[in-house]
């Protein structure tokens, strides 16, 4: 997925620890068709496995399918299981970067990247349940500093109050 001399510095996906609580679900459904198939005796029920099961893999591909890459311009998103949707964020664009280290991920050490941008299209991106958070961070953190030197371009922030500008000389 190289193009225009561009290098990929990083590429990753979101933990399925995203789905814990679906798949907990899933097989929470799982026995309870199963207890209630052997309880009646109608065996055609567990044909009904299939749903909760079939839902499990749904959600195990839309994390599998969800790719972040960070390459020397800009930062890809990918998502989609059937159709796929390409959003881009140049790196130029990127205003501020914050981590998130929730407990409940930091066990598993994972984090949560929030990048606010002036991309319209995407104001905000988070990448989620990423591991090695503080090091993609800084890596980020860093091309968007040498992009900004290399393209000498520098982020301006309005506070649109309306209010007068005066410049002293």
């Amino acid at each position: 997925m190289e193009a225009n001399n561009e290098d990929i510095i990083w590429e990753g996906r979101p933990s399925q620890l995203l789905n814990f609580w679906s798949y907990v679900g899933s097989l929470v459904a799982i026995g309870g068709i199963g207890t209630l198939a052997m309880i009646t005796g109608f065996w055609p029920l567990w044909a009904l496995i299939a749903l909760p099961m079939a839902w499990s893999v749904w959600k195990y591909l839309t994390i599998r399918c969800r790719v972040f890459q960070l390459t020397s311009e800009r930062l890809r998103l990918f998502e989609g299981v059937l159709n796929q949707k390409i959003g881009e964020v140049e790196l130029y664009r990127v205003k501020d970067t914050n981590i998130l280290r929730l407990f409940w991920l930091r066990l598993f050490g994972l984090s949560v990247i929030k990048v606010d941008t002036s991309d319209r299209t995407h104001p905000e991106v988070m990448l989620n349940a990423i591991k090695g958070g503080v090091t993609v961070r800084e890596l980020l953190r860093k091309q968007v500093e040498i992009l900004r030197d290399k393209k000498r371009v520098r982020e301006v922030d309005f506070d649109g109050t309306g209010d007068e500008v005066e410049f002293e000389g």
